[in-house]
């Protein structure tokens, strides 16, 4: 099954009088149960893929599709509709409310959509448990490792049982060993539960541990690579 396709997308920005092209026709098919990495230096235009992919943006021109539905013709609410309903995203800074403690920063998504409380604070401590933070729930962001908020961002993206997860540089601001351990959960949740993942990264064993390499340079996809089973 065919989660997301672009067809020819790219999006310009005005600065003054000058354009800026930060992706040019991208044409881009992702399947239900992949692992991709996207890859590619600073400027190559991997972010803004990311944020088109992930509907927190809209295209200048072209065509993309979420499980068959044209989102780049939707309306604000309904993009927002689909962020809620198929996509999970994960971010290098975590984005978490220091004022909540762990459960409750992974509960807030379902309050959101109107689950009583009781029931979505015990969904939020099931996934924490999948996190392996079941016994850090009632703890503050700030009483937390880098990694261990990162496992707490992740829980929350998967509170509402996306079909795809988006992560841009979810690992730029950890050491190697809770990266390796980041990286292990992504694949637990790829192939246990079917999740897509798409991961934005710099780093090459990082974007190696993926099934999909997608490499970028000047708002272009210059390669797409199948990763060898180990």
């Amino acid at each position: 099954m065919e989660r997301i396709k672009t067809v020819k997308l790219a999006r310009s920005y005005v600065n003054g009088d000058t354009t800026v092209t930060a992706l040019k026709s991208v044409d881009l098919s992702i399947n239900d149960g992949e692992f991709i990495a996207i890859t590619g230096t600073s400027g190559s235009g991997k972010t803004t893929l990311m944020h088109l992919l992930g509907c927190l943006d809209v295209p200048s021109s072209g065509d993309h599709f979420i499980d068959g539905v044209n989102v780049a013709q939707l309306s604000d609410d309904e993009l927002a509709g689909i962020r809620n309903e198929k996509i999970g995203f994960v971010f290098q800074k975590y984005n978490l409310l220091p004022d909540l403690s762990a459960v409750d920063n992974v509960a807030l998504p379902r309050l959101y959509k109107g689950i009583n409380e009781e029931q979505a604070r015990s969904e939020a401590r099931e996934l924490l448990n999948l996190v392996e933070l079941g016994h850090r729930a009632d703890h503050h962001p700030y009483e937390m490792s880098g990694g261990q908020q990162q496992r707490v961002a992740i829980a929350r993206a998967l509170i509402n049982n996306p079909a795809i997860i988006l992560a841009d540089e979810p690992t730029g601001n950890l050491d190697t060993a809770t990266t390796q351990a980041i990286l292990d959960l992504f694949k637990k949740l790829n192939t246990e539960k079917g999740t897509t993942i798409v991961i934005v990264t710099h780093e090459d064993d990082v974007a190696r541990q993926a099934k999909r390499i997608l490499k970028l340079r000047d708002g272009e996809i210059i390669s797409d690579t199948a990763v060898p089973a180990a």
